[in-house]
C-alpha cells in the first residue's frame, strides 16, 4: 500500500489519539483563561501572519479562533473577520478584548466544525483560516467546509509531531503519549484530493515560568487526562527534581520546542 491508495480521511479518524479528547467544549471552556494568557506570551501569531498574504479589502473566516489569537491582529489589516469557536468562554474573552481595544470589525460566533455552518450564518469570505484547530472527527468534511467558505485562499496550521504536548511529562509518569494524526495526514489528504498546497513550518521555543512548583504541577495537569494518584505523585517527584529557579520563579531546565505546519492553498479561478 502506498500514499496513493491510503484513505487518509479514514486514517485520520483511526489515529485521533490525544486529539480526540481536546475536541471538547468543556475542555476548552476550562482552559480558556490560561490558554488565552499563554498564547500572548509566544510569537506564534506573528509567524502565522507573516506567512499569510493579507489585503485590506479582504474578509476572513477564522475557525477555532480561541480568544482572538489571530482575529485581533488580523482585524487591523483586513476589512472584517468572522471568528468561530466551540467554546462560549473563549468567545466571551474575545468580545472583551474587542471592547478593550475598540475593535468593531470582528463578528464572534459560537460553533463547531460539525455544526451546520449555513444555520450559523457562515457564508463566503475571501480567506478561510484554521489555526491550530484541526481537531474535527472528519477531516474531509472540515476541509470541504473551509474550501466552500473561501473565495480566494485557505490557510491552516496543523500539528508537527507532539505539538504542545510535553513528552517529558508522559515519560515521568510512565504513560505513553499517543498524539494522533499530524500535518502529514492533512497534506496527503489534500494531495489525494488534487489540492497542491504550499507548506512551511512555524517553530517556537517555549519557556514556561511558574510562581511555585505547586503552580507548575497544577498547570501541567491538563495534558494528562484522568491522571491517577500514583501518576500525580510521580509527576510531582519529577517536577521537584527538575524545576530550577529563574527570575524569581520556577521553570524546567530545557524549553519545549513546539512546531506547526503552515499549509496554504489558493482557490482555482
Amino acid at each position: 500500500m502506498n500514499g496513493h491508495t491510503i484513505d487518509w480521511n479514514h486514517a485520520w479518524k483511526q489515529a485521533k489519539g490525544e486529539l480526540a479528547r481536546i475536541d471538547n467544549r468543556e475542555f476548552w471552556n476550562k482552559r480558556a483563561p490560561s490558554f488565552s494568557s499563554h498564547v500572548r506570551e509566544t510569537d506564534y501569531e506573528k509567524h502565522f501572519l507573516r506567512m499569510m498574504p493579507v489585503d485590506p479589502s479582504w474578509s476572513v473566516l477564522d475557525v477555532g479562533c480561541a480568544a482572538g489569537t489571530l482575529a485581533i491582529p488580523l482585524a487591523k489589516s483586513v476589512r472584517s473577520v468572522t471568528a468561530l469557536d466551540l467554546s462560549p468562554v473563549m468567545i466571551d474573552l474575545l468580545r472583551q478584548r474587542c471592547t478593550e481595544s475598540a475593535i468593531t470589525n470582528i463578528t464572534p460566533l459560537v460553533g463547531r466544525w460539525e455544526d451546520d455552518w449555513d444555520s450559523l450564518g457562515i457564508g463566503e469570505y475571501d480567506v478561510a483560516i484554521a489555526s491550530r484547530s484541526l481537531v474535527m472527527d472528519d477531516l474531509a468534511e472540515g476541509i470541504a467546509k473551509l474550501n466552500r467558505a473561501a473565495r480566494r485562499m485557505v490557510c491552516i496550521s496543523a500539528l508537527v509531531g507532539d505539538g504542545p504536548f510535553d513528552r517529558r511529562l508522559y515519560d515521568a509518569v510512565g504513560r505513553p503519549l499517543k498524539m494522533g494524526p499530524d500535518y502529514i495526514y492533512v497534506y496527503n489528504y489534500l494531495y489525494q484530493m488534487g489540492i497542491y498546497a504550499d507548506v512551511g513550518f512555524i517553530g517556537t521555543t517555549e519557556w514556561k515560568n511558574y510562581e511555585s512548583p505547586a503552580e507548575a504541577l497544577e498547570k501541567m495537569l491538563w495534558m494528562l487526562d484522568g491522571i491517577t494518584p500514583e501518576e500525580e505523585r510521580r509527576l510531582k517527584e519529577y517536577l521537584d527534581a527538575q524545576l530550577v529557579r529563574h527570575d524569581g520563579g520556577w521553570r524546567l531546565p530545557e524549553p519545549k520546542v513546539v512546531r506547526w505546519a503552515f499549509i496554504r492553498w489558493e482557490k482555482e479561478a
